[in-house]
This record gives structure tokens, sequence and C-alpha cells, in this order.
């Protein structure tokens, strides 16, 4: 169940770095502010994340409203959990968003953020996965139950 949750985690990792890296760069370049900053990495964050679990999903067969629903159903908890750590590392390191694009404590800060928010969500998803919830979800439906499919 570990190594399932540790999957889990990576894979939402993986659209919220992106999310969170992007909207992090456009906050810090464009001077946005904290405030901007963080809405739109956690906005683009959470886009991503929910993408990147849709697609295969979608292209399994599934209809779109299924898979939406079991995007939603899969990530949520997941995605919001990495985000609220993230973003409050990223918060906390004083000058860290302000930095500057071309600035080691932007980007070590960065780094951090995210891999601070990855080990507190592997136990999350672990839970969310030892009740059935979560990515556990996406396995349960993914090609396996074909009344939520389009023929």
């Amino acid at each position: 169940m570990t190594k399932n949750a540790i999957s889990a985690t990576l894979h939402c990792l993986t659209g919220c770095a992106i999310g969170e890296i992007l909207g992090m760069m456009i906050g810090t370049h464009y001077q946005l502010g904290n405030t901007v900053t963080v809405i739109l990495s956690i906005t683009l964050a959470f886009l991503f994340g929910y993408t990147l679990t849709f697609i295969p999903i979608k292209r399994s067969g599934m209809s779109t409203r299924a898979a939406i629903r079991t995007t939603l159903a899969a990530d949520t908890i997941s995605i919001t959990s990495m985000e609220i750590i993230d973003n409050l590392i990223m918060i906390v390191i004083p000058g860290a968003m302000m930095a500057g694009l071309n600035s080691g404590l932007f980007w070590g800060s960065l780094a951090t953020s995210l891999v601070l928010a990855f080990i507190v969500t592997v136990p999350v998803n672990r839970w969310l996965i030892a009740r059935g919830k979560g990515h556990a979800v996406v396995h349960a439906m993914h090609g396996h139950n074909h009344e939520h499919m389009d023929h």
C-alpha cells in the first residue's frame, strides 16, 4: 500500500510541480505579489494535476462525465495537501518568492517546498488508498467498470 501511495504521490507531484513552478515563475517574473502568485500557482497546479489524470482515464474509453468525476475523486485531496505545504513553505522562507528567477534562494526554496509537499502527501495518499479513495478510485474504475464507459 505504501508503494501505491508513493506512486500516486509522484503522479500528483508531476502535475503539481508543473503548475507550481510555472505559477511561481510567472508571478516572480512579473512581480505580481505573494497573494496573486500563490493563487496563480495553485490554479495551475490543479489544472495540470487534473489534466494528467483526466487524459489517460478519458483515453481508456470512459465517458467525459465519469472521467471528470474519477479525476476529481482521485486527485482533489492529494493536490490540496501538496499545494498547502508547498505554498506555505514558499511563503515562510523570507524573500523566496521575490528573490528572482536567477536566484538560488528562489529555486532552492521551490525545490524544498516540493520535496516537503511530497513527504507530507505520501501518508495522505496512503490513508486514502486504504479507504478505497484517492488514486484507488482510478485503479478501481480504469478499464474495469464498463458501466461508466461510452461504447
